[in-house]
């Protein structure tokens, strides 16, 4: 059972900068963080100290908050060397390295696809990964600083994770996902189903991640493509859904 206690705080139009908090210390990271006072404000009423940045790729949206974040609290920065173009960094990391974060143990995976150096945190102990931008609940993420190739490797690697990992991605775009599932897989159940909750949570107004390993395989056209050549079809008729 996972030790650490993660948070979502939402900023922009959907994003999801994701905290996670050591309960018993304090201690929290913020991963890919848009804009800084939202993340600052949540900090301060829960009485927690934020000590690490945590970026998955360069996208403003993912690093905006980056340098405001580190002159209120010292934290450092750990990014993928592509975060340099807009963000100071203190660490690079890249495929095999191993991180210390809330006390917790990841080890970092290259996935690249959506920008050419996207980096995922997996947290093996503790069952969940921090995809960023490449896998959405029901999705994936656009090409745009690689191929279909790179990307449907990566759906398959994630995919092939223990069915309980929780994935933590960095948009709130599952409903939309749900709609083009459905219609990528109309005779889907698990899909319909999903949809339907889905549908109801956003609703209320609810997040709708983390999603886990198993509801993807179930739901996800993009995991469940059988080669590259229809998650390429599939991706590129997403494009244009409405």
């Amino acid at each position: 059972m996972s030790r650490l206690k993660v948070s979502a705080v939402p900023v922009l139009s959907d994003n999801y900068v994701w905290l996670i908090t050591n309960p018993d210390t304090g201690e929290t990271a913020a991963v890919d963080p848009s804009v800084g006072d939202p993340v600052l404000d949540e900090v301060a009423t829960e009485g927690l100290r934020l000590t690490q940045i945590l970026n998955t790729h360069w996208h403003p949206d993912h690093t905006g908050g980056n340098q405001g974040i580190k002159a209120a609290t010292g934290a450092p920065i750990t990014a993928p060397a592509e975060a340099q173009k807009v963000s100071s960094v203190d660490r690079i990391v890249s495929e095999g390295d191993r991180v210390t974060i809330a006390g917790a143990d990841a080890v970092v995976w290259d996935i690249p696809a959506h920008t050419a150096g996207h980096v995922a945190y997996y947290f093996e102990d503790e069952g969940m990964i921090f995809v960023g931008d490449t896998m959405f609940a029901m999705g994936c993420g656009r090409l745009f600083e690689g191929t279909a190739e790179q990307m449907y490797s990566n759906m398959q690697r994630i995919a092939a994770l223990p069915d309980d990992v929780r994935i933590y991605c960095g948009h709130e775009y599952t409903l939309a996902n749900a709609r083009f599932a459905l219609h990528a897989e109309p005779e889907n159940q698990d899909v319909a189903r999903r949809l339907e909750q889905v549908s109801e949570m956003r609703e209320r107004g609810e997040v709708t991640l983390p999603t886990t390993v198993a509801q993807e395989r179930a739901t996800n056209p993009f995991v469940r493509a059988l080669d590259v050549e229809e998650f390429a079809r599939l991706r590129s008729e997403k494009d244009s859904f409405r």
